[in-house]
């Protein structure tokens, strides 16, 4: 072979050589970007928000901050919100990390599941000051893809977080805040008799009452279950105030007083409507009665007494009216706005008749 023609020849395979590096040679990663190893939350973002917006398939839960620092849960009748749902929240975000760039290429973007899953925090005007929408979870490892608003690149963190988007779960679900040791006195009634008033000079005083039977007290023991239920009262659902069920359960009421030793009277109405039994109209009354008027000069035929059938309709639900001798406590406000439904244990465990609250005084 001549040498001009191996030079060419070499010459050209260099060529074909590069080309085909160039062509297979692995894509070069995405720029660094100074967001990873750092939180995806700053605190100091959370703490100057004023509204938080929660979405996540279709549903969206906002809630807002006023001057005073106290959120309102606004998708749920501007209830007092779960103060501490929202720290919860906040420091899953402050603690997780950015861990990697993921990429900056729209084709890879589309395939990521970034949707309508997303977390957002607001100033006080409404603008939007942050914004993680959150995509899949990768085929291996545990976390999530995210993106920061919009963004045309992905992350990964190890972020776990539950985006809850049902409204009443965000609200404050307590209508009392107080502790059985802020209760100097209770006074609870009966259907029949006088009511039983127990008081107690200091928190750990014995309990003591008017009304006991010679030889008997008042049980410290009985007492505090009843106490107990009645200061840490939450509600499990709400009414509007003309709610059927309310106004029944308003006939039906009945009312524990509980003095604090800070000088404030709390009255608790607790009520339902009672369960009731119905004489059942069944087809066979109708046959009957049609058949008897054949019967009417039949000497003969015996009269065989119906068994009456009954049906029976349950109780009603549970719920609770309370208002306090100060008048700018927040509950006499919320008890105007909403009808508060509260677990039926609260009104069954309260005691039926004075022997209930009572047991034999040892000392007598």
């Amino acid at each position: 072979m001549k040498l001009r023609t191996l030079i060419l020849a070499v010459a050209v395979l260099a060529v074909l050589s590069a080309a085909a590096y160039l062509g297979n040679r692995p894509k070069a990663a995405p720029p660094a970007d100074p967001r990873v190893g750092r939180v995806l939350l700053d605190p100091d973002t959370a703490a100057v928000a004023a509204g938080l917006v929660v979405e996540d398939q279709g549903k969206r839960v906002e809630l807002t901050r006023g001057p005073g620092g106290s959120w309102t849960d606004a998708s749920y009748y501007n209830l007092p919100a779960d103060a501490g749902k929202i720290s919860q929240l906040a420091r899953d975000l402050n603690e997780a990390k950015v861990e990697r760039l993921v990429t900056v290429n729209p084709e890879r973007l589309a395939h990521l599941g970034f949707k309508d899953s997303s977390i957002a925090f607001r100033d006080s005007s409404g603008r939007e000051i942050w914004r993680l929408v959150i995509g899949n979870e990768p085929d291996s490892g545990s976390g999530r893809f995210i993106r920061f608003g919009d963004e045309p690149r992905a992350f990964f963190s190890g972020l776990h977080v539950w985006l809850d988007t049902d409204p009443k779960a965000w609200a404050d679900t307590r209508l009392l805040d107080l502790k059985p040791d802020d209760i100097a006195s209770v006074k609870i009634p009966f259907e029949s008799g006088a009511p039983v008033v127990a008081s107690r000079a200091k928190k750990d005083s014995p309990w003591t009452t008017g009304t006991a039977p010679t030889g008997q007290r008042i049980s410290a023991d009985k007492l505090a279950p009843v106490l107990t239920s009645l200061t840490s009262l939450s509600f499990s659902d709400t009414a509007d105030k003309g709610d059927a069920a309310a106004a029944a359960a308003a006939q039906h009421m009945r009312t524990v007083t509980l003095k604090t030793f800070d000088g404030r009277t709390i009255t608790i109405s607790l009520g339902r409507k009672p369960e009731e039994k119905r004489l059942k109209a069944t087809a066979a009354d109708a046959k009957e009665g049609l058949a008897s008027l054949g019967k009417l000069t039949d000497t003969k035929a015996e009269a065989k007494p119906a068994v009456p059938e009954f049906d029976t309709i349950p109780a009603g639900p549970v719920f609770a009216v309370i208002t306090s001798s100060d008048a700018k406590a927040a509950i006499n406000d919320l008890m105007k706005r909403r009808a508060f439904e509260v677990d039926d244990y609260v009104f069954t465990g309260l005691p039926q008749k004075p022997d209930d609250l009572l047991e034999a005084d040892k000392g007598k």
